[in-house]
């Protein structure tokens, strides 16, 4: 075999082993001795007593754990294994309950920036009208529209697996230069300071496009809401056998019974409900980090400002 050859198939390896480890579903890959070769992160997180190289448990099968099995066989090199999918009855019934929340979520978010479109569109006819101007504030709202297509979207292809978070890792510097710069006009309009601190070597368990976004929603987040004159600081350190990415402001903070909930769709506290956030960006931040094993944590600092920071093991 040529180098090219094998080259490709690692590519082809590496690629089947991230569809089943960030596989939403519970999978387990068995050889032909019914012995577990592989799992999924949701499988192991999920199913106590699984062990690679050892014979998949009955009682993780069987019909007291309330699974139903989806077993496929096929034949890598001569040699037969099984997928095996499993799936709790209550399952489907949790996803169709998120779905529908989800969508009558979509909806509502949707109907505000569209009434204020209409209301911009009646308003142009009248006699004292200045249309220009009104041309200019439907131009936001159809922004906003777009914006908040753009986000569920892309929402969409994380939780479906379409968009792979971690694949290897990334220099953060660089990225973290290049979104400050890109933000630099929206936040001076602002009145906001944005601080870089990281060392040149250290890198994050995240492919380039999602460490940007991660670093986008974030310092987005920081302008958005900290407030006219504040200071926001984004760095990425090394401590103990973590690496730790933190975007600090100094604004205004968020309410002590609010922030348990500012990683959810759609929430937002009372002081940001009037600003044109989608709602989504922190919601796709916590995805993100959790996909790539990351853990991610918002907290108030004293005397006044926000924190969000994010934690990976060592790469």
């Amino acid at each position: 075999m040529n180098v090219r050859g094998s080259d490709e198939l690692r590519v082809e390896a590496e690629r089947g082993r991230m569809l089943v480890e960030e596989s939403r579903e519970i999978v387990v890959v068995l050889d032909e001795e019914q012995r577990v070769i592989g799992a999924s992160r949701r499988a192991r997180e999920s199913l106590q007593g699984l062990e690679e190289g050892q014979p998949l448990p009955p009682e993780l099968v069987g019909l007291e754990r309330g699974t139903t099995p989806l077993a496929v066989v096929y034949e890598v090199d001569g040699r037969q294994e099984t997928l095996l999918y499993l799936s709790a009855p209550g399952d489907l019934a949790a996803y169709e309950e998120l779905r529908a929340g989800f969508t009558a979520a979509v909806s509502h978010e949707l109907r505000t920036p569209l009434a204020r479109l209409l209301a911009l569109l009646e308003s142009a006819s009248l006699p004292d009208a200045d249309p220009l101007a009104l041309v200019e504030q439907a131009r936001g709202e159809v922004e906003q529209i777009d914006e908040l297509i753009g986000e569920v979207l892309f929402l969409s292809e994380l939780e479906t697996g379409r968009e792979v978070v971690a694949l290897g890792s990334t220099p953060v510097r660089l990225v973290l230069d290049e979104v400050v710069d890109r933000l630099a006009e929206r936040a001076a309009r602002a009145a906001v300071e944005i601080r870089v601190e990281a060392a040149p070597d250290l890198e994050l368990p995240l492919r380039r496009r999602m460490l940007r976004v991660v670093v986008e929603n974030l310092l987005e987040n920081a302008i958005r809401y900290a407030g006219d004159r504040a200071h926001v600081e984004v760095a990425v350190r090394l401590r103990a056998d973590e690496i730790v990415l933190t975007v600090t402001d100094d604004g205004r903070g968020v309410a002590d019974e609010d922030l348990p909930r500012i990683f959810e769709r759609f929430y937002r506290a009372d002081q940001a409900r009037a600003s044109r956030g989608t709602g989504l960006g922190l919601a796709i931040v916590k995805h993100v980090v959790t996909s790539a094993g990351g853990t991610v944590e918002a907290q108030n600092v004293r005397p006044h400002g926000l924190e969000v920071r994010c934690t990976f093991s060592g790469v």
